[in-house]
């Protein structure tokens, strides 16, 4: 037997367990540690929003599937990606770009649209975000050479769209909706007037990752919007309802001209075969956003409930994690936290009384919320 097929095996073994681990009840694990490894204590991630419950096992099955096409590129998996997202989301094919992860679109954004205004460089400049949020695009377009403005959130954390506004300059406003780090929305109306009165020369980018775990009323997504707005770019990602962090895919959804403007910009062929086969197939299994989406809402009610009869409030979240006011500086609390095996969210330094927490499964929250205590008592 050849070393190919052996690792086939392995790797067809490592998604079965994987596939097994994502329908049980989310209190179990099929891990099991060597004897000689026993003394090593797990460590609680809380830290990344990831989603604890892996992709649907739909997706794992077509990794698996798709293993024996490594050596191949993955055009023809391409293909099949943009054209279900082009069909869900009411476009044409040439209207989505997919990405390594929605990060590469912010990276991709913030190439084409910000930066020094010379005369060789037309249509890029300054880059306005909220402040707190997402800070990847504005390392992104530092290091590109634009002017970043920072906007405050307002009181309700949602995006002060008005001084954004009044801020942007030809370039590109970003907008986290849901935020992070915060977990807020910005309301829908106020979103919509604001992608109105633009103007056309700066581009708006809305970071949707957290879409699917949304349900406030006053929430929507803007990607029916494209259609009128030439200067409107929308990224989602597979990294949190779908549960592919570590496989790296997402996409955006903009006007074929704009799309057009960033596809330059891109390294080619930059999502993995296997990453695109199992993304399409997510796409296609109902039950893995209504399944993440009851799973999160049932732990963050359990911890939001505790927390609150503790006394820390959080900011009202419409994500799958969130931002509870500790009342007194957070880094010796994520240090200390560190200390007895739970990882939580970074300083933000807009926040410093605050803490960010992925919502894991029941048990992670239940190991959180006893360190919590150790920690604030």
């Amino acid at each position: 037997m050849n070393t190919i097929s052996i690792s086939r095996r392995r790797f067809a073994q490592l998604l079965g367990a994987g596939a097994a681990c994502a329908v049980v009840k989310p209190a179990f694990s099929l891990a099991v540690e060597p004897a000689a490894r026993s003394t090593i204590t797990s460590v609680v991630r809380l830290s990344a929003n990831e989603n604890p419950y892996g992709p649907s096992p739909k997706a794992l099955k077509a990794m698996n599937d798709a293993f024996d096409l490594s050596c191949r590129y993955p055009d023809e998996h391409n293909d099949l990606l943009i054209d279900a997202l082009a069909k869900i989301n009411g476009v044409n094919r040439d209207q989505i770009l997919l990405g390594d992860g929605s990060g590469e679109i912010l990276n991709l954004c913030a190439e084409t649209f910000t930066g020094p205004t010379a005369s060789n460089k037309k249509g890029r400049g300054t880059l306005v975000v909220a402040d707190p949020t997402f800070e990847a695009i504005v390392n992104n377009a530092s290091v590109n050479g634009a002017e970043v403005v920072k906007v405050p959130l307002t009181r309700s954390f949602s995006h002060d769209l008005p001084k954004m506004a009044a801020a942007a300059k030809e370039g590109l406003v970003y907008v986290c909706n849901p935020n992070n780090p915060t977990a807020s929305i910005t309301p829908k109306n106020e979103l919509r007037e604001f992608i109105a009165k633009t103007p056309r020369q700066t581009m708006i980018l809305v970071d949707e990752a957290y879409y699917h775990y949304a349900d406030s009323p006053d929430y929507e997504s803007v990607i029916p919007l494209i259609k009128d707005y030439p200067n409107l770019i929308v990224a989602r990602t597979f990294s949190k309802i779908y549960g592919m962090a570590g496989l790296r895919c997402g996409y955006s959804v903009a006007q074929r001209e704009t799309i057009e403007r960033m596809r330059p910009h891109q390294m080619w062929d930059s999502v993995n075969i296997m990453a695109l086969a199992a993304a399409t197939v997510s796409l296609n299994d109902p039950d893995q956003v209504a399944n993440g989406k009851r799973l999160n809402s049932e732990a963050k009610t359990f911890v939001t409930g505790e927390l609150d009869k503790m006394g820390y409030k959080q900011i009202p979240s419409q994500a799958n994690f969130i931002m509870i006011n500790v009342k007194r500086p957070v880094v010796p609390l994520i240090q200390a936290m560190k200390q007895r095996n739970v990882q939580v969210g970074r300083l933000f330094p807009a926040l410093p009384n605050h803490m960010r927490v992925t919502i894991g499964k029941k048990t992670e929250m239940e190991t959180f919320l006893s360190a919590f205590r150790q920690v604030m008592a």
